[in-house]
């Protein structure tokens, strides 16, 4: 790969990053300001109050994967990810300067259900600006390692959350924490949105979006009528997504709550698993992605979908016996390792699905919709089963969401060799037509 295409990359992942730091901040550092914006009373359902405006979050993401999704396919991708910074930028001050329950009731909750909306409207577009710019910025026989960076950035976000939170976990305490600490990783959240938007405001446009071959009208672009000629592939993305969206957000944001709440280890503890997991974690997903180049995508996500379906169960049963660091660490590594099938590759196999002229808002909108049924939830839905007694009920719930996008992946075509600027923009007869004219892929 060139100078310029990993110029992007690094431009690409470094925003994300950031937008996936104060997202995680927020599930990471839940246990020590659930109490902060609810009245005393069950520490289960102090968690859950705030699982719930997590999932809120969620909601908002189809709004902002619409939204985004259509500034990055008629302003181009530079301008929807220099715009879902700013949202981000916001958000994360909001919850920094936001008052407690004991200052202003619930008005406290109310700002931060605010800046849960608008984190949802930002990361609603971020995914599919970001999905779109890196597969669209490297070259086509290094698509998958390319997008791989957008989980790498993601993790990354997330290991930076609980490192900080590490670090403010031993030199802070515990009372500190609860009362004022977990405010600082969203002051810093604010001030790295601010740098990323710098960066942002002079990247490049991607070459495939400025040369666009497909021939979705002008005024079509980033519509939802453009998208309804490609609801087969809109419908896929919601499938394909379904599975990997429940399993990744079990074992990253809920992880660190489960070893503490449920396997009753320390807090301190639980965080350190999960970071050390997540380093690992991150450094597979280009090494999955260059092998999805060369040996397809359809084959890491079929393995990810068998391992999650008959795995999850005694995975999550273990974790909850593990009882010290080096067994959970084991486990959450060997479920983290399953998982790489899809979240290296997830990016490019969405964005290879449509044209230039509709990508943005085709893998944002299904994405989004996914997300808030599934992944938005996952926690939530996660508590729930625990406040009921029923705790081993959500992890044969995991377990069947990754069966029905099993089904998914092994129904779907090969998308590696498509070629982004030959996608067409009309009828399924045509696109298949094109594909099938389209150059060999470079070897």
């Amino acid at each position: 790969m060139g100078r310029e295409h990993w110029k992007k990359i690094w431009v690409g992942s470094a925003g994300n990053m950031v937008e996936w730091f104060d997202w995680f901040v927020y599930a990471s550092f839940a246990t020590y300001f659930a109490g902060a914006f609810f009245p005393e009373g069950n520490d289960t359902a102090k968690l859950m109050n705030t699982a719930g405006i997590f999932a809120v979050g969620f909601f908002m993401r189809p709004v902002g994967g619409w939204l985004l999704g259509r500034v990055g396919d008629r302003k181009g991708r530079k301008a929807a990810l220099t715009l879902t910074v700013s949202l981000m930028s916001a958000s994360a001050v909001l919850i920094a300067i936001a008052p407690t329950y004991g200052v202003a009731g619930y008005g406290g909750a109310v700002v931060l259900l605010i800046a849960r909306l608008l984190q949802g409207l930002s990361v609603g577009g971020e995914y599919a600006a970001s999905a779109t710019y890196l597969t669209e910025a490297s070259a086509p026989e290094h698509r998958g390692f390319a997008s791989s960076f957008q989980y790498v950035s993601m993790t990354a976000g997330q290991i930076v959350g609980l490192g900080l939170q590490i670090i403010l976990q031993r030199t802070m305490s515990d009372d500190a924490l609860h009362s004022w600490g977990w405010r600082i990783p969203f002051i810093i959240g604010a001030l790295g949105a601010a740098i990323v938007f710098y960066l942002r405001r002079n990247m490049l446009e991607t070459d495939v979006y400025e040369e666009s071959g497909d021939d979705t009208p002008a005024g079509d672009k980033g519509t939802i009528k453009a998208l309804w000629a490609h609801k087969r592939e809109a419908f896929l993305v919601i499938a394909l997504t379904m599975g990997g969206t429940v399993a990744y957000y079990t074992y990253t944001t809920y992880l660190t709550k489960y070893l503490s709440n449920s396997a009753g280890l320390p807090k301190q503890t639980a965080t350190l698993v999960s970071f050390c997991a997540l380093i690992v974690f991150a450094c597979l997903q280009p090494l999955a992605g260059k092998l999805s180049d060369r040996i397809g995508r359809r084959p890491l996500l079929i393995t990810f979908a068998v391992g999650s379906t008959f795995l999850t169960v005694p995975i999550m049963t273990m974790l909850k016996h593990a009882g010290s660091f080096w067994p959970a660490l084991g486990l959450a590594l060997l479920a983290l390792v399953v998982i790489t099938g899809y979240t290296s590759i997830n990016a490019c196999v969405k964005a290879e699905l449509f044209p230039t002229g509709i990508r943005a808002l085709g893998v944002a909108l299904p994405y989004a919709i996914a997300n808030a049924l599934f992944g938005g939830t996952a926690e939530y839905v996660a508590l729930w089963f625990k406040d009921a007694g029923l705790e081993s009920g959500f992890y044969w719930y995991v377990a069947g969401c990754a069966a029905v996008s099993l089904v998914v992946y092994l129904s779907m075509r090969e998308t590696r060799d498509i070629d982004l600027n030959r996608v067409a923009a009309t009828a399924p007869a045509r696109r298949e037509e094109v594909s099938a004219t389209a150059p060999a892929r470079v070897k």
